[in-house]
């Protein structure tokens, strides 16, 4: 970390402040640069060689590529933490999904009731299928008021919402998706553990048309829970993420890839992938990959619907 901390200041004062500010584990990711050769892009204080081996293996995953990528992983098991402009704003797509569905347990929970049948249909249709009436039936029954709220007591200072109502406009970070990844795989006061069972559960359902992402290189053994979001906005530039927990046989990692600029779905989709395959292999390697990644065979490059044409 003092490393860090030493190639930050030469940056001016308000990358050192940030820089002092992770040091003293107030802010879980650096804002390393995406294609700097030599860029060590993770940290652990446990496992210094691995983070130093991972962060290479981000940094060439992403050498190359088009568009514009934040990244961000944490190895709860390891003390791994990575980023690459973790910090850096985008259209979140269908992945704010999870994010209204954690809202609408929290207060289910507050309330001291279970689902309704009703929402237990929406939320699963939501997340398994990414089905958008479903989303917006459950976000507005959630409320805006509410959805801040929670946002703001799960840690998420850097999330806002859509101030025109567009769900799929909400404003994202890489570092605030492993924020709510680590409310659904870690016990909190915010979500209670069947809560967590709830959402991961349907996170690991999801139709195999929408597996792609993080899941690409997911090692035999480990369980996958995920959530993709792919959204083309003025005249094709695409916005394609993918955000997963990865569990099971002692592992507990996560992953939050968004992208921005890619020519193609597929680009963007193939972007992640190289990241994730690259994650899943420094951090259990000589694992046999489980899921291969790629979108399937007669799956549309068309948007996710999360935003309405020509907003």
């Amino acid at each position: 970390m003092p490393g860090l901390l030493l190639r930050t200041l030469t940056a001016g004062p308000a990358a050192a402040l940030a820089a002092a500010a992770l040091a003293a584990g107030s802010v879980p990711f650096a804002a390393a640069p995406a294609r700097a050769s030599d860029a060590p892009v993770c940290s652990s204080a446990r496992h210094p060689v691995l983070a130093k081996r991972l962060g290479r293996r981000i940094t060439a995953a992403l050498a190359g590529r088009t568009g514009t990528e934040s990244v961000a992983v944490y190895d709860r098991r390891r003390g791994v933490r990575c980023g690459v402009l973790a910090g850096r704003h985008y259209d979140s797509a269908s992945v704010v999904k999870t994010a209204i569905l954690a809202a609408l347990l929290r207060e289910a929970a507050a309330g001291h009731r279970p689902l309704t049948a009703s929402e237990d249909a929406l939320a699963t249709r939501m997340i398994t299928r990414s089905d958008n009436r479903a989303a917006s039936a459950l976000w507005r029954s959630v409320g805006p008021a509410r959805l801040a709220r929670f946002l703001r007591k799960a840690g998420m200072a850097h999330t806002t919402l859509d101030p025109a109502g567009h769900w799929g406009l909400t404003r994202i970070t890489a570092a605030d998706q492993i924020t709510l990844l680590r409310r659904l795989t870690e016990p909190n006061a915010l979500l209670t553990g069947e809560a967590r069972a709830y959402e991961l559960g349907l996170m690991h359902r999801v139709i195999a048309s929408q597996r792609w992402g993080a899941t690409a290189g997911t090692p035999a053994g480990i369980t996958w829970h995920v959530k993709n979001g792919w959204l083309p906005r003025h005249g094709g530039d695409w916005r394609v993420h993918s955000v997963g927990a990865f569990t099971g046989h002692g592992e507990r990692y996560l992953i939050a890839v968004l992208t921005q600029g890619a020519p193609s779905m597929a680009y963007g989709v193939e972007t992640i992938e190289r990241v994730a395959r690259a994650v899943h292999g420094g951090l259990v390697p000589g694992a046999r990959a489980a899921l291969r990644g790629g979108l399937p065979d007669g799956v549309p490059q068309a948007s996710d619907g999360s935003v309405p044409p020509g907003t």
